[in-house]
């Protein structure tokens, strides 16, 4: 007999949150997700964006036994900007038995229907900070820690349900070559002559703090239009800043200037975790710390957390200049390749930006709709 239930208590989250690393403990591919910042943003009391959030968590049992789990999240900024009336899914994970799958989102259903809601989507989470997207190919890849994994049975069990495509996002594997080609150096040269821009290449952590909320302004403004997306709020950026700025390598952190001296754009690259996350099963106490450090200083992967540039500055250059300069620093550290985040499939500009790397495009991801 399969029962779902709604959980409020700690022990019970704590269970929510570490079931997927119980149903893919033999998946090689799977990489968990940083096991404190998962409770962390399922607690109001530490996640900011519940102060446009409300979810319900729900917990399926067969014979006691924890099958299945699902978060329904309703987002009232992303609602009021676009004048919608959504109910969203993210944290779904189940054995392949569609009785469950069906019962979990019975619950999600029944839960948007008595709030005069008409149309569930995801799997998307909080923000854009939060993962998104369920894996649709590329099931024999490693996964990361910015991205979800999932088994291919849960697209045919969303399907079976009435889901259908509302977007897709793309990956690629973007290869450093042996060297930098000339003539990237020269047009990355000419850039900054022509327009006068400055790159600014920090050297310790403590200097970071002045350029924070210079870059998520640039955020918010650059990813406005984006699916799913809502404005980072003041609490947000806090929080992000003490999750990810024990990871960044200085290295790849790089930040444009204009020639008044204005930051314009910036790009993140963090080496791969992956083995050490997996490792210690996304527990950074007591060894996975240690082994997360060790990553960042050998690496032969990089992941490419962000890159931004303001608006009006688009196709002038900057995202060029942060690349050139990324993928000279990856040749030097002897990187093999970078992998992107998820871009959605639709968007041509964020695509140009690997003509002039070879690439493999190794995973797709959806995000489906249903309408009530």
């Amino acid at each position: 007999m399969i029962t779902i239930k709604e959980i409020n208590k700690k022990r019970d989250i704590k269970k929510f949150v570490d079931f997927p690393n119980k149903l893919y403990k033999d998946n090689e591919y799977y990489i968990p997700a940083f096991y404190q910042d998962e409770l962390n943003m399922l607690n109001p009391k530490k996640n900011p964006a519940y102060e446009y959030c409300e979810t319900k968590l729900f917990l399926a049992f067969k014979d006691n036994k924890i099958v299945g789990r699902i978060c329904a999240l309703i987002n009232h900024a992303y609602n009021k900007k676009k004048n919608l009336n959504q109910i969203r899914f993210c944290r779904f994970d189940v054995i392949d038995d569609f009785e469950v799958t069906k019962l979990l989102f019975d619950q999600v259903i029944k839960w948007a229907k008595e709030r005069g809601l008409n149309q569930v989507i995801g799997p998307i989470g909080f923000s854009d900070l939060d993962k998104q997207g369920l894996l649709i190919e590329g099931f024999n890849e490693y996964s990361n820690t910015i991205t979800l994994y999932n088994h291919p049975y849960y697209m045919h069990h969303l399907e079976k349900l009435g889901f259908v495509k509302d977007v897709d996002w793309v990956e690629y594997q973007v290869f450093a070559p042996e060297q930098m080609s000339e003539r990237l150096i020269r047009l990355s040269e000419l850039i900054k002559r022509r327009y006068g821009y400055k790159l600014v290449k920090l050297k310790k952590r403590k200097e970071i703090a002045p350029y924070v909320n210079k870059a998520f302004a640039i955020v918010n403004e650059s990813f406005e239009h984006l699916y799913g997306v809502v404005p980072i709020t003041e609490k947000q950026i806090e929080l992000a800043v003490k999750q990810f700025v024990t990871l960044v390598n200085m290295d790849y952190l790089y930040i444009v200037e204009n020639k008044e001296g204005e930051m314009v754009g910036f790009g993140i690259m963090v080496p791969s975790l992956n083995a050490a996350t997996k490792k210690s099963n996304g527990r950074l106490f007591p060894l996975g710390f240690i082994r997360a450090l060790k990553a960042l200083r050998t690496h032969k992967v990089l992941d490419m957390y962000l890159v931004a540039v303001k608006p009006q500055y688009h196709g002038l250059g900057v995202n060029a200049l942060i690349l050139a300069e990324g993928m000279q620093t990856a040749i030097k550290n002897g990187v093999e390749y970078a992998e992107t985040g998820p871009e959605l499939e639709s968007n041509e500009e964020v695509k140009s930006q690997w003509k002039e790397f070879k690439t493999r495009q190794h995973r797709r991801r959806r995000c489906y709709k249903l309408d009530l």
